[in-house]
């Protein structure tokens, strides 16, 4: 990870860690390393979602971006995929998409996006962090006036033209099903009814009324509960929730239980391998993957490929050995036929066509795979722990402990969030008393050892 570029873009409190003057920067930066190559005058596009920073920082990125000579397109509203994309369909040079995913409405971040339509690599992120916090007199040296400032324009047609591209994966008709759908008052807004209700759903919309300030405020692919009593107490056939801005997605079935991304990519290798249409017959996963999922696969005779955190790491993979699915517990999943990127619509839509095709319900599609007990405790650290926690040895020597007690029932991940200051310590076996138990004293040997200062 950078040190500026997480997992998944720059992220910050908007404004105050993600200033306007970072977000002018990095569009200084992205505009020249990623159209140095071009002999024309470049293009970028740019998404956002319904933050109330996100305008803010649309303005500096645009600054910057039409300072250096690029031309700039806003695409509005629209769901991070639809930058992927678009950015390709409307042959820009980069995209640029505003956006936090599932974090509360005071953080923001900047994704970056090549002209095909993928995440930047590593080395172009670095490329970019390099100017901004290590020679920013070359950035200043690059900027341009006169007749060579870009121009700006507004793709009215963005979102009109991804809810088409999403329609036309699938040729289901959905006439009849009842269907709730948690928009997380994020980017979904913008385009989940039209999407679902042209297929002939009769769509409920659930938390689609952004105010600037209510993304992702107990509701959607981070906040189940609602959803799930709401599908229960209105007899829905089943619940559909994405975050943000719209990259994952979470499903609740009939009974208004959970359908997490690792039962999700089950259900979808099982029907692509029934159809001869699972490359390599493999499914790309990350290593927070519920080990269940792996008995799932062995008993399908289905081949499992773990990767680091991170849907770009699993994207990676999926691209070097061609292969069609993957993705993470959180609902984050690539379908590599139809996307560059994780896409919730997308996996929604894939979603109801099985159902729809098969005539069973998500309760049934989704017992293909058992899920054994998971534990997940944030432990909230200080950047001064970075890294550094990992040196400690009575952290080290707990966790080897409890590793050894689980032996082959259990295991024991602890790791940093790319996207956010915590770490996480995740646990599953086959008793949630023991995992739990284990979890939590896990967690506060950690505190112990990297005390938070709240003062600082």
């Amino acid at each position: 990870m950078g040190r500026l570029f997480g997992t998944d873009g720059a992220r910050g409190v908007a404004i105050t860690e993600l200033t306007c003057e970072l977000a002018m920067q990095i569009g200084r930066a992205a505009a020249m390393v990623l159209t140095q190559k071009s002999r024309h005058k470049a293009k970028i596009v740019i998404g956002k979602d319904t933050r109330i920073s996100s305008d803010v920082l649309e303005s500096a990125l645009t600054a910057g971006i039409l300072s250096i000579g690029a031309d700039a397109v806003l695409l509005g509203v629209v769901p991070t995929p639809a930058v992927a994309y678009l950015v390709k369909e409307r042959g820009a040079d980069a995209g640029v998409m505003i956006s936090a995913s599932h974090n509360s409405m005071e953080f923001n971040g900047i994704k970056l996006f090549s002209g095909t339509g993928y995440k930047l690599s590593d080395e172009i992120e670095e490329e970019i962090e390099a100017l901004v916090l290590d020679t920013p007199e070359k950035i200043s040296a690059a900027v341009t006036g006169g007749a060579n400032v870009g121009r700006l324009s507004v793709d009215v047609n963005a979102c009109e033209d991804y809810c088409k591209h999403i329609l036309s994966t699938v040729n289901n008709d959905l006439g009849g099903m009842r269907i709730a759908i948690d928009c997380a008052n994020g980017s979904a807004s913008a385009t989940a009814e039209r999407i679902f209700s042209r297929r002939g759903a009769q769509v409920i919309m659930l938390s689609s009324s952004p105010d600037g300030t209510n993304i992702n405020e107990n509701c959607g692919s981070t906040h189940m509960d609602y959803l799930s009593a709401f599908v229960k107490e209105n007899r829905c056939q089943v619940g559909i929730a994405f975050d943000g801005d719209a990259d994952r997605c979470l499903a609740v079935d009939e009974n208004g239980a959970l359908v997490d991304g690792d039962k999700l990519i089950a259900i979808f290798a099982k029907d692509m391998a029934e159809r001869d249409a699972l490359s390599g017959n493999t499914a790309v996963v990350s290593v927070m993957t519920n080990i269940g999922f792996s008995q799932f696969a062995k008993e399908n005779g289905i081949n499992v490929v773990t990767t680091k955190v991170g849907d770009r790491y699993i994207l990676e993979r999926m691209v070097k050995d061609g292969y069609s699915i993957g993705g993470e517990q959180s609902g984050h999943i690539i379908f590599r036929d139809f996307a560059t990127t994780g896409d919730g619509q997308l996996t929604a839509v894939q979603l109801l066509s099985i159902m729809r095709r098969t005539g069973k319900r998500l309760s049934e599609l989704a017992s293909v795979m058992e899920r054994f007990p998971q534990v997940m405790i944030n432990v909230k650290i200080q950047p001064k722990w970075k890294e550094a926690w990992k040196n400690i040895d009575e952290i080290g020597d707990m966790i080897s402990l409890y590793q050894k007690k689980l032996a082959s029932s259990g295991r024991i991940l602890v790791r940093e969030s790319g996207t956010e200051p915590l770490i996480r310590v995740m646990i599953e076996g086959k008793r949630f008393d023991i995992i739990n138990d284990m979890a939590v004293a896990i967690a506060d040997k950690i505190r112990e050892c990297c005390p938070f200062d709240e003062n600082v």
